[in-house]
């Protein structure tokens, strides 16, 4: 028996790209980072970000090019996938990419209402998925939107 399953939950670091295959598949490439804390040998606290390339397929692959922006923050479960390739200069490269099968909004619940409404999916289970942290204070609070609000 054996698993390959990856969680990350991270900030896109670029817009998504989305390309087609010749049969007409979306194919969707996007960067998430994820941060790890640690403290070195002089017990001082270091920040290391960890770079992950992720490869949204079909439906996934053209929500993601509508809802996800660079910044975002979401959950991605997915499966690891190595490719190797030869380049222009006869090089072997080899890169490592998550194949998403799943991915949520984590960040706010106005982005993940309004991608759910887009998606077809109510903002009340929309909602479920997504933890939103307290405002600060010295943040206004940012206007409610309602299903009248939504132009489709």
């Amino acid at each position: 028996m054996s698993v390959n399953k990856v969680i990350l939950v991270g900030r896109l670091g670029r817009d998504p790209e989305t390309r087609y295959t010749s049969s007409g598949q979306a194919v969707c490439n996007f960067t998430l980072a994820t941060d790890d804390t640690y403290k070195d040998r002089a017990g001082e606290r270091q920040k290391r970000t960890e770079w992950h390339r992720i490869v949204a397929w079909g439906k996934k692959a053209e929500f993601a090019q509508q809802y996800l922006h660079k910044g975002s923050l979401i959950y991605v479960e997915g499966r690891i996938q190595t490719r190797q390739w030869d380049d222009k200069e006869g090089q072997k490269r080899t890169t490592v990419e998550i194949v998403a099968n799943d991915f949520r909004f984590v960040g706010e619940r106005r982005d993940a209402s309004a991608a759910a409404a887009g998606a077809g999916v109510s903002a009340a289970s929309a909602d479920a998925d997504v933890q939103s942290p307290a405002p600060a204070a010295e943040e206004a609070p940012a206007p409610e939107v309602s299903d009248e609000d939504i132009p489709f």
